[in-house]
This record gives structure tokens, C-alpha cells and sequence, in this order.
């Protein structure tokens, strides 16, 4: 039989992105995701859930999560889920579940706006569109647009992320 291992997730980041490198100058980015849902009880009752989610991105997808995302933005991440255990300092043996991110979205604006607006960054500079955030993501920046040019999704073969 065949296993698969797949996560597409959308919701909040819970903090602060924080970005590390390992002894061989690999980035690595911490971060976490709420996602809320709504529902409604057999009693009629509207409950709310909250599922809080780890992920892990390395490289430039980990450096592009941290430069451009603060604490309570949105994203959409897919990736792979991946359990790993270690031995605490306390001498107990520990795990934890999280998602390692393949590839993400940027929902909302950058740092310094409010989401879904254009709005100038603090210190009147503007803050980067999401075709450049998505070409820092993806890591061709020979493929971003002219300033004033409207990007041509046709060209970007490499992107392969759920558009919303």
C-alpha cells in the first residue's frame, strides 16, 4: 500500500516568526498557525474551536515567512507532517507533531499594513506586493515584475499554490 503524506492548512500565525540557521548556514523558521472553526452543537448552541499547529520552513521559504509576516497575519500552508522525538535536558524522552511547509501563500499585506490593504509601511516606504513576496518566497528573482508591471502568472511554472 502506498502512504501519502499531505496538510494544506489556512489560518493565523500565533507569533512572531523566528528565524535561525543551522551550523551549515541553513535557515530555518519557526512559526505557529491558529486555525478557528465555527459550529454549531446539537443543542443549538454556536461553539468555537481553536487548533493550534507548529510548522517548521527551512531555506528561503523560512527567510521570506520571516521577513515578511508578524503575529496574527494569515497564511496558507501545505506541507508534510513530521514527528520528531529527543531526549529533554531533564532526562525525559519528548515528541511533538508539527508541519514542515513545502510551499505557503501569503494572505494578507506585509509588515507594516493592515491585511488586504496597499497602505505605505511605517516611514512612508511601501511595503512589498504579494507577487514580490511570492518570488522572495519561491526564490526567482529573475522572474519578478518591472516596478509599475502587472506580473504574468502564465510564466511561473514553478508555482504551483492553490490561488485565493
Amino acid at each position: 500500500m502506498a502512504n501519502y503524506n499531505k496538510v494544506f492548512l489556512m489560518g493565523n500565525l500565533t507569533r512572531d516568526p523566528q528565524l535561525r540557521y543551522t551550523p551549515n548556514k541553513q535557515a530555518v523558521c519557526d512559526f505557529g498557525i491558529a486555525i478557528n472553526r465555527k459550529w454549531k452543537g446539537q443543542d443549538g448552541q454556536m461553539h468555537d474551536e481553536v487548533c493550534f499547529v507548529d510548522c517548521t520552513a527551512w531555506a528561503g521559504r523560512g527567510e521570506a515567512i520571516s521577513k515578511y509576516l508578524t503575529k496574527g497575519q494569515p497564511i496558507f500552508v501545505e506541507g508534510r507532517l513530521n514527528f520528531r522525538t529527543w531526549d529533554g535536558s531533564d532526562g525525559k524522552k519528548h515528541s511533538k507533531l508539527d508541519v514542515v511547509v513545502e510551499r505557503f501563500e501569503f494572505l494578507g499585506g506585509g509588515k507594516g499594513r493592515t491585511a488586504g490593504q496597499g497602505a505605505p509601511a511605517a516611514g512612508g516606504a511601501a511595503a512589498p506586493s504579494q507577487d514580490a513576496q511570492r518570488q522572495a518566497a519561491g526564490g526567482a528573482e529573475s522572474q519578478a515584475p518591472a516596478a509599475g508591471s502587472e506580473y504574468d502568472f502564465t510564466q511561473d511554472v514553478e508555482d504551483d499554490t492553490i490561488p485565493f
